[in-house]
């Protein structure tokens, strides 16, 4: 049945009447009604969140806990109004306080704590842990969800309609949970005023009776006292029911089938188990000194429906489906399916000698898994790329301790993790026994120790890493160094895709300007390459669609995307606020550029190679100069000239960054640490 008008307006109406009752007297009749539609809307939840299939389908479920929940104070607020003003709250909060608990008001104060124990201690707070702990563990796996998606369709499994309603179910789930995280927290409040509430009402109903009525004490406590605690039952159980109703609902795993369902089905497939449970029970009653009857017939009846159980559970329909289906035989290892599994390139690969494996086994404490699933998170964060999937696999031929690093199946990186060892940087470590070593991303001198003396290297004024997180900081470097080369063409259509959700047309003058994948691609390459962040790619996308207008030269593309995101250039070079600067002389600049020239591979100098040579030898030497000052400068040309620089310097100073002074831009304090001149190097 699709909402109408009436059920669009019903339910904003519903949730202000709510509100408005917090203020506005009701008569006791009301009242009566409305504490009935409470309850049965508790039992009504309980109903539903029992019979979904997945959370998903009960999604509204954080919503309506809050609605709830100010429903039943709302109603708390009532009754105590009805109950101090006329001693009278309705036949329904009446028969709760004198019938139900037998019109004891030491029963009833039982009943009503032992209902917020099971409540708030049990229920609610073992159901906000489950969602606390979903809302986590489903943000962690989104990464991971999402690359299986796309693995499977970039291998053709799926259809780009599928893979959008899955990236949207898991999206959705993140949102659930998180707000199931955060809606568990009314319930447990709700428990805790309604605690306070009654205990109100029990002071002020007795303060009633006694000074505004002038009634006996006795008569005082009969009347408001019952009638606060049977308003604290009538509360206390929809809360109980929507706190059972939260429990279920988080700890809900998806299947084909509903709760009740699974858990018939589940216990019907365990006979012995209920076989034998039966007979245990039935075998307490043959002790000495307990009872026999409930025991034999409790335990008897068990057994009776054990055996009674079929040995093996066949109706089930996915196992009917499996019975029927033939045996598959394992495919032959020449199909073209088994061959092109077999040939597929792996962007990234980490390989563990077999003595390392324990970095990979949480049981045993080994956490290199999830510090590259965080690795992963964060270059997404710092670089704009979605980093593919790191393979992790053991290399026998690796040597004991060492491991490898690999982009598209080719070594670029190995090092060493030895077992039991903790690599040490700097201090003084004459004294402490190790394998002397270098740092595998900046070659600091170090010594893998004992990680038993880790303390004692700390007090030799070492820094000391575990073998995890030198694995990890040594990937990481790779995936700067490469990221480039590990941004897909189908991984830049999806960073634009990402961008037309919001800037639809921003992506609309990018086609209409003809500017084609390849070209985006290698643009955000380049970027990459030169360790520029791609995350503003909206900004990125504005300045090749002007550019393209005049231009389609690669180089011209590059430099005006740095021009776009020169600020957030800029502030990635700074060292307390300020940008090191090493510049070129004047009259070098204008012979530089006097010399550029146009090649295949793109603009270069054509200044003679031995002048080129001396040039990044002195920009080398001020380069060191300033970083041994605690310093990391940047070298800032012409326009024209900065493309051209980066490339002849790049071999002999990757970490340098190369800057145009149109990309100079955002609050920062210039330092210029030094001028190249080759005629004098002058050093400032």
């Amino acid at each position: 049945m699709k909402p109408g008008k009436g059920t669009l307006l019903g339910v904003p109406l519903a949730i202000v009447s709510i509100v408005v009752m917090l203020v506005v007297p009701i008569p006791s009749i009301l009242l009566d009604t409305l504490i009935s539609i409470n309850i049965t809307f508790a039992v009504l939840v309980l109903m539903m969140a029992i019979r979904v299939k997945s959370v998903l389908e009960f999604s509204a479920f954080p919503s309506i806990l809050l609605i709830a929940t100010v429903f039943r104070l709302a109603l708390n607020i009532t009754a105590t109004r009805l109950v101090l003003l006329h001693g009278y709250a309705g036949s329904v909060i009446q028969s709760f306080g004198h019938f139900v608990v037998g019109g004891s008001l030491v029963v009833g104060l039982v009943v009503f704590f032992i209902l917020f124990v099971v409540q708030f201690v049990v229920i609610t707070n073992g159901a906000g842990r489950v969602a606390e702990v979903g809302a986590r563990f489903t943000l962690d796996a989104m990464p991971g969800k999402q690359m299986a998606i796309d693995a499977d369709l970039n291998a053709g499994h799926i259809n780009e309609l599928e893979a959008r309603r899955r990236r949207t179910e898991i999206a959705r789930e993140a949102d659930f949970y998180g707000a199931m995280d955060g809606a568990s927290k009314f319930v447990k409040g709700d428990a805790i005023a309604s605690v306070i509430i009654t205990m109100i009402n029990l002071i002020g109903g007795f303060t009633v009776g006694v000074l505004q009525h002038h009634m006996p004490i006795s008569q005082a406590m009969s009347t408001y006292s019952l009638l606060s605690v049977g308003d604290g039952l009538v509360s206390q159980i929809p809360a109980l029911l929507l706190s059972v109703s939260t429990g279920l609902v988080v700890t809900r795993s998806a299947g084909e089938n509903d709760f009740g369902h699974d858990l018939i089905s589940q216990f019907r497939a365990q006979r012995p188990a209920v076989t034998l449970a039966g007979g245990i029970i039935a075998g307490l009653g043959i002790l000495p000194g307990l009872p026999k009857l409930p025991f034999l017939m409790v335990g008897g009846g068990v057994y009776l429906i054990g055996r009674r159980l079929p040995a093996h559970i066949t109706d089930e329909p996915e196992i009917q489906e499996l019975s029927k289906a033939p045996e598959l035989l394992p495919a032959p290892a020449d199909t073209p399916d088994a061959l092109m599994g077999s040939m597929k390139v792996e962007p990234l690969t980490l390989e563990l000698a077999v003595d390392l494996l324990d970095l990979l086994d949480p049981t045993v404490g080994g956490d290199l898994l999830d510090r590259v699933r965080g690795l992963r998170r964060k270059v997404a964060n710092e670089l704009g790329l979605v980093l593919p999937a790191v393979r992790t696999r053991d290399n026998i031929e690796l040597s004991i301790g060492e491991y490898a690093i690999s982009v598209y199946e080719v070594n670029v990186a190995k090092g060493k993790a030895p077992v039991g060892r903790s690599l040490a940087i700097g201090g003084d470590l004459q004294g402490i026994p190790g394998e002397v070593d270098k740092e595998p991303v900046f070659g600091l001198d170090a010594k893998w120790i004992p990680s038993s003396l880790k303390q004692q290297a700390i007090m030799a004024g070492a820094t000391v890493v575990d073998r995890s997180s030198v694995i990890t900081t040594h990937l990481s470097e790779v995936v700067k160094s490469h990221a480039g080369e590990l941004l897909s063409r189908q991984q830049t259509k999806e960073l634009i895709e990402a961008v037309k959700k919001g800037n639809e047309a921003v992506v609309d003058e990018v086609t209409q300007a003809g500017i084609n994948l390849s070209e985006i691609q290698r643009t955000l390459r380049d970027l990459l390459n030169e360790q520029v962040p791609i995350r503003s790619l909206t900004r990125i996308l504005e300045a090749l669609t002007e550019r393209a207008r005049v231009t389609r030269d690669p180089d011209q593309l590059l430099e005006a995307a740095r021009v776009a995101v020169g600020p957030s250039i800029v502030a990635g070079c700074l060292t307390n606020g300020e940008l090191p600067i090493i510049t070129f002389e004047a009259s070098l600049t204008h012979h530089l550029v006097e010399t550029l020239k146009i090649t295949e591979e793109g603009i270069s100098l054509g200044a003679d190679p031995a002048l080129v040579a001396r040039m990044a030898d002195e920009v080398a030497r001020l380069f060191s100069d300033s970083e041994t000052k605690g310093r990391t400068p940047v070298l800032v040309t012409q326009p024209r000239l900065r493309t051209a620089t980066h490339r002849a310097v790049y071999q002999r100073l990757p970490r340098l960054s190369v800057i145009s002074t149109s990309e100079l831009g955002g609050q920062y304090r210039s330092n210029l640490v030094g001028v190249v001149n080759l005629a004098n190097a002058a050093t400032v």
